[in-house]
């Protein structure tokens, strides 16, 4: 029961995040979409990536909130942090211009506390896919 508790909590805070990210992107998607046609890495494909990025997010928030597809949006959500983590690693080590697309709260964070903010729901992120692995495994539980 604890475990489901924590496992639950861990999936709000997830939600949370990308609703927060997709909305804020939105609420800013000109200048979304201009500073990732800036990106060294997917200029040719911004307008694409400005539209799919905030669906995908709200997409994987719901389906961290309903029981039955919450496995499939952790593992969403480690696909979704795994790239930018990767992506923010790989500007920061490889670009000579950082274009900066975070929006509210996170804009404030520097780049490599924005990378730990990452790490801290990446680790959440695996640990909810061991919890709910196993929550689902369990052949006494009802859902």
């Amino acid at each position: 029961m604890k475990t489901k508790i924590i496992g639950e909590i861990f999936c709000s805070l997830l939600a949370i995040l990308f609703v927060y990210a997709s909305v804020s992107k939105l609420l800013d998607y000109d200048t979304f979409k201009m500073q990732l046609a800036r990106s060294p890495f997917i200029t040719r494909f911004s307008s694409v990536v400005a539209s799919a990025i905030p669906f995908i997010e709200i997409i994987t928030a719901l389906l961290l909130a309903f029981s039955r597809l919450r496995l499939i949006g952790l593992y969403t959500s480690l696909f979704l942090l795994t790239l930018f983590t990767g992506y923010l690693v790989g500007i920061l080590n490889f670009s000579y211009y950082i274009p900066c697309s975070c929006g509210g709260v996170l804009s404030m964070l520097s780049w490599k506390e924005h990378i730990v903010f990452n790490l801290f729901f990446l680790m959440l992120t695996i640990i909810g896919i061991l919890l709910e692995s196993k929550e689902q495994s369990s052949p006494f539980i009802v859902q």
